[in-house]
């Protein structure tokens, strides 16, 4: 069930789920730098990891509203006190997702 508006206005600023992106962000960014040269975009992916990993909570603020909007964390709902539920790979393939449509 996806969430509420009102709950996904929350989930985007809720301090837990926006450092869960965060780690999501550098854990992107880690293996964006170790990417080889050839890989398609790498220059502009590489600057975005250079900038997560010496400003991380910049790059998660960034893609947090894209990243509430997945299908993966509005379907995994919200528990009672307005923590996502989604699990940790799933949220990591958001985070992907957003910043692929970023860079």
């Amino acid at each position: 069930m996806a969430l509420t508006y009102e709950e996904s206005a929350a989930l985007m600023q809720n301090g837990v789920f926006m450092g869960r992106v965060k780690v999501g962000c550098i854990t992107y960014a880690r293996y964006i730098s170790d990417e080889v040269p050839g890989t398609a975009g790498h220059s502009s992916r590489v600057r975005w990891a250079q900038n997560t990993l010496q400003s991380p909570d910049s790059s998660a603020q960034q893609i947090t509203p894209s990243v509430v909007m997945d299908g993966a964390v509005q379907d995994a709902g919200v528990d009672t006190g307005g923590n996502s539920q989604v699990t940790d790979q799933a949220l990591q393939g958001a985070v992907e997702g957003a910043v692929n449509k970023l860079i």
